[in-house]
C-alpha cells in the first residue's frame, strides 16, 4: 500500500508539473499575441500619420500650383 501511495504521489507531482508547463506556455503565447497586436497598432498609427502628412503636403502643392496658374493667366490677359 505504501508503494501505491508513493507512486500516486509521484504521478500527482508529475501531473502538477505538466499542468504548470502548459499554463506557462499558454501565458507566454498570450503575451506574444499581445505584443504583435500592440506592434500592429503602432504600425497602423504610424501609417495613418504618414498619410495625413502626405495629404497636407499634396494640398499645399496643389494650392501653390493653383496660385501659379492664376498668376500665369493674369500675365497672359491682354492689357
Amino acid at each position: 500500500m505504501a508503494s501505491f501511495k508513493k507512486s500516486f504521489e509521484s504521478l500527482k507531482g508529475t501531473s502538477h508539473s505538466a499542468a504548470k508547463g502548459v499554463t506557462d506556455t499558454a501565458q507566454a503565447a498570450q503575451e506574444a499575441v499581445q505584443q504583435v497586436a500592440d506592434s500592429s497598432k503602432d504600425t497602423v498609427n504610424t501609417a495613418q500619420e504618414a498619410s495625413r502628412q502626405t495629404q497636407a503636403v499634396i494640398g499645399k502643392a496643389a494650392d501653390k500650383a493653383t496660385d501659379t496658374i492664376k498668376e500665369f493667366g493674369q500675365k497672359m490677359e491682354p492689357k
